[in-house]
């Protein structure tokens, strides 16, 4: 049980009885009382306590889930589901190495795969170095040359998806934001080895969708997958962010309705409390959701795979 970490206005029921929790261990190691049924209940409180509330989330708690700033991201995941020998690959041989995009050669249980994703910061310095998982083009051409590189060596492609946006500065769209995205659109349809596309938080406009196409398109439960975000969807509809709750609730961005739409394959369920509660529990999780995948995919002819994708994407809207 983690004790040293954030908690979100909805989760501070579950800080309560943790602190509860530890005040108790605390008197039981002093030796003056007894403990052990008033600890059976605490914990039994605690479960009970974190299934109501998290069985009952609202979109916009969700969107606060995605955004947690415990929640592990795309390194903490790579580093937990490899072998120990990731590979990190720099720079779009273009302009410069987009610290915002990560990515590489990895082995997972022996296996190599091209691992790509979003990166956020923990702290003010590293999130201005990884510019808030915000990619400029470079980071999208980035993207795009590892996961050619990885058709060139026949191995499969596993992007992990975490941004709030691409980057929307006057220096992103003068060196061609949009076409950078469109070209990764158009390429990521094309590619020869299979992919999978897991969306590990934020799942933003165009920002997730540059590498957001693939054979599988997955969300982890408390993420959210949208055009815009609430509190952008908010400022436009109602000129304020104070409706930022309707506006996540009208998005239908949740997992469950991106399944219900047919515009994900899966959702993969997380550990009570959240990815940030128990993140090993959730690298097991995600490891066994893409080597199963990738198992089921290989089983294709490259043919059937880029036919199936073509036509699962051209459906969505109809």
């Amino acid at each position: 049980m983690r004790m040293d970490r954030s908690y979100l206005e909805f989760e501070k029921p579950i800080e309560e009885i943790k602190n509860q929790i530890a005040q108790t261990l605390e008197i039981g190691d002093k030796g003056q009382v007894g403990i052990k049924s008033t600890l059976k209940e605490l914990e039994e409180k605690l479960t009970k306590t974190t299934k109501e509330i998290f069985e009952n989330l609202t979109p916009w708690q969700k969107v606060q889930l995605s955004r947690h700033p415990d929640r592990p991201y795309t390194l903490d995941y790579i580093k937990n589901i490899t072998d120990g020998n990731f590979i990190e690959l720099h720079g779009d041989r273009n302009v410069k190495d987009d610290k915002a995009m990560v990515g590489g050669f990895g082995e997972i249980d022996g296996k190599t795969y091209m691992i790509l994703g979003q990166q956020k910061g923990r702290n003010t310095k590293e999130r201005k170095y990884r510019n808030f998982g915000m990619a400029n083009p470079e980071g999208y051409r980035k993207a795009l040359r590892l996961m050619k590189l990885a058709e060139k060596f026949n191995k499969p492609v596993v992007t992990l998806i975490d941004t709030p946006g691409a980057y929307p500065g006057l220096e992103a769209e003068e060196r061609g934001q949009g076409e950078a995205i469109a070209r990764n659109l158009y390429e990521m349809m094309l590619l020869k080895v299979p992919v999978i596309c897991i969306i590990i938080g934020e799942g933003a406009s165009g920002g997730a969708l540059g590498i957001g196409i693939g054979d599988k398109v997955i969300m982890l439960e408390n993420t959210w997958y949208s055009v815009i975000s609430p509190e952008s969807c908010s400022s436009i509809l109602w000129r304020s962010w104070d409706y930022k709750e309707n506006a996540a609730e009208a998005l239908k961005l949740t997992g469950k309705d991106m399944l219900k739409n047919k515009l994900i394959d899966n959702i993969i369920k997380e550990p009570l409390g959240g990815a940030h509660a128990e993140p090993q529990k959730m690298f097991k999780k995600l490891k066994l959701e893409i080597k199963k995948n990738i198992e089921e995919l290989e089983k294709m002819s490259v043919e059937e795979r880029i036919n199936v994708r073509t036509e699962k994407f051209s459906n969505m809207g109809n």
